[in-house]
């Protein structure tokens, strides 16, 4: 077991040749007891449900609400019309992200990655890279597995939750955990990895939790978007042998100590931020009548 990106890092590279999915694999038969064969079995029919989501929400409906939705196929539509100003790959995980996000509003399945709310970041980058590289099915599993163990460090670190630490504990954390693996996809080492994680989070620090409505619509489908190109960008950085200055496991920290001092009103309860705006307050006032 593990407790801290450096700790990870170092079992990785100590016990299971640099591969972060196998040591996650270790630990979750570990924690759990579960025997490997059904550990893999968990996570691919999680690897299914990802991908199915993307492909699901690429249509034109709108969720219940009015809010969202049509937006993932816009970006399709544009990416198709060409020339962007954007490299098409990270708008194709642009566009999936949003896909996803816009299937759960309109109460699709999907996998919390780890929430509902950042459902979007892991499978567009993971569907976005498979294209991209040719991944085959274990190498899909091995990065959801290596998702998973930053993720989890993460999780009990700091926090996974909008209503505990703001969007950056969400958004962030997906957008970290996809960056990780991201680069251990490309042939980074777990260093490398836990420096994408870094490099993500410190330029999230502080985001809210403002969702338009109590909802997680406005403004959770553009975040997903927008974070799951983050995962791109800092893996590259992370791959050009950029450093962080302040070491991951701080970061972390900051970010726990950052969420913890946020005003509720910026912590998913639909107080401040957008949903606060006049015209934040007259959606809800439309959805809800008050």
């Amino acid at each position: 077991m593990f407790y801290s990106i450096k700790e990870l890092v170092q079992q990785a590279d100590d016990y299971h040749n640099g591969s972060v999915a196998d040591l996650m694999i270790a630990t979750e038969m570990e924690l759990s007891g579960r025997h490997k064969e059904e550990i893999i079995s968990l996570m691919s029919k999680n690897l299914d449900v990802m991908l199915d989501s993307v492909q699901k929400g690429l249509d034109n409906r709108q969720s219940i609400s009015g809010l969202t939705g049509g937006d993932a196929l816009k970006m399709d539509r544009y990416i198709q019309q060409g020339p962007t100003l954007s490299d098409t790959t990270i708008l194709m995980t642009v566009r999936n992200a949003m896909a996803v996000n816009e299937l759960n509003a309109k109460m699709g399945l999907v996998c919390a990655t780890p929430t509902a709310g950042s459902a979007g970041c892991l499978p567009a980058v993971l569907s976005t890279t498979t294209q991209k590289l040719q991944l085959n099915q274990k190498e899909q599993l091995d990065f959801l597995f290596s998702a998973g163990a930053f993720g989890l460090v993460i999780a009990n670190n700091a926090s996974i939750s909008g209503a505990e630490g703001g969007c950056q504990a969400e958004v962030g954390s997906a957008a970290a955990m996809s960056a990780a693996a991201l680069v251990l996809t490309a042939g980074g080492s777990a260093y490398q990895a836990s420096q994408a994680v870094a490099f993500v989070i410190k330029n999230l620090l502080g985001l809210i939790c403002d969702p338009v409505a109590g909802l997680v619509e406005v403004p959770c489908v553009k975040r997903n978007a927008l974070g799951s190109s983050f995962a791109f960008v800092a893996a590259d950085m992370a791959l050009a042998g950029i450093e962080s200055k302040i070491p991951v496991d701080e970061v972390i920290d900051a970010m726990y100590h950052v969420g913890s001092s946020l005003p509720t009103a910026f912590r998913e309860t639909a107080e401040g931020g957008l949903a606060a705006t006049p015209t934040g307050k007259r959606y809800a006032k439309e959805i809800f009548g008050k």
